[in-house]
């Protein structure tokens, strides 16, 4: 039975105890304005008894089915590996939770466009957890694109990479939906598409008419991947992300007056853009923010107003079918669209 959101704040359900989770999103549902951190479920007694002393949560359960049955529950957010990502996402729709489930939503388009039909058929809100697109950074990056100051945009490289070097890290398991571009290449992935909408002014609406893409795997895993992604409007993208080299987090974005790099692309930290027109270079300053909150307090708030989530499922639909196209070309079987 779908769950009444009738109280003025969202009671959430967390679904494992995974590090985002704890770290991350957990604390931000108790900074939030409207929400609060109900429940959690994990088969791990020992974690249950940490979440206990660190968080104070009211309820917890040794598995997850029995959170879904909780009336009290509001929302549910799904940290899980992203293999049991679709399964989880089907069942708490199932019970009529709204579902914020970790990026990448899915394996592949498919099991993505089951989850937006159940949760659409259970009258439930469902969204992808793109935190960065909640930063002032990237504010600031979509009000430079829509001032039209650049120019005609012709080209956006971004990257996302790290080294990781924790053996048995669930990111370097096939089975459980490990590599690099599934962890941090999406992330690169929605940037360009962010990019390439704000050309067709319709959210989700740009999709590259090719792609091409090559990657070094270890394991079966991919831990380096390159991809180049031509659009109709003519910009040509370049993706970057990996596990096995530096860590770099940068992106640029080249129009036909001017170029915009944005460095930490995907964090919330202070900083500075740097926009040159010309060969004049203007630092525009970046405010610390906290990504976590505005994104619980955004779902939350949608809840809450019977609205939409400000990042919506028509360009996770278009970042996993873009994903699912990379693999492919990776494999060089490009699937055309």
């Amino acid at each position: 039975m779908k769950s009444a959101v009738k109280n003025r704040k969202i009671r959430w359900g967390v679904l494992g105890y995974a590090r985002i989770a704890r770290e991350k999103v957990i604390p931000a549902i108790q900074r939030a304005k409207n929400a609060e951190f109900h429940a959690i479920a994990s088969r791990d007694s020992a974690k249950l008894d940490a979440c206990r002393k660190l968080f104070n949560v009211p309820k917890t359960f040794s598995n997850y089915a029995d959170l879904l049955r909780d009336p009290e529950i509001d929302a549910v957010y799904i940290p899980l590996p992203n293999s049991l990502h679709r399964e989880w996402t089907l069942k708490a729709a199932d019970h009529g939770k709204h579902i914020l489930c970790e990026k990448p939503i899915a394996l592949n388009a498919t099991e993505a466009r089951d989850m937006v039909a159940a949760c659409k058929a259970n009258q439930v809100t469902l969204m992808e957890a793109f935190m960065y697109r909640y930063t002032d950074r990237t504010v600031k990056v979509q009000e430079i694109l829509r001032s039209e100051v650049l120019g005609e945009i012709k080209f956006v490289s971004s990257n996302f990479r790290f080294f990781l070097n924790r053996p048995g890290d669930v990111r370097l398991v096939r089975e459980l939906g490990g590599g690099s571009l599934y962890d941090v290449g999406c992330y690169p992935v929605n940037f360009a598409g962010m990019v390439a909408d704000e050309i067709t002014e319709t959210p989700g609406s740009a999709v590259p008419e090719s792609v091409c893409a090559e990657c070094v795997t270890i394991d079966d895993v991919d831990v380096l991947f390159s991809a180049l992604l031509k659009y109709p409007s003519g910009l040509i993208a370049s993706l970057n992300c990996g596990f096995n080299a530096h860590r770099r987090i940068f992106s640029e974005i080249v129009g036909t007056k001017g170029l915009l790099e944005i460095p930490d692309t995907f964090f919330d930290n202070a900083g500075k853009l740097m926009l040159t027109i010309d060969d004049k270079t203007t630092e525009i300053d970046v405010a610390q923010c906290d990504r976590y909150k505005l994104e619980i307090e955004d779902f939350s708030d949608a809840l809450l107003t019977k609205r939409e989530p400000m990042f919506r499922l028509a360009e996770t639909l278009r970042n996993m079918e873009v994903l699912d196209r990379l693999f492919a070309a990776a494999n060089k079987k490009d699937i055309l669209i």
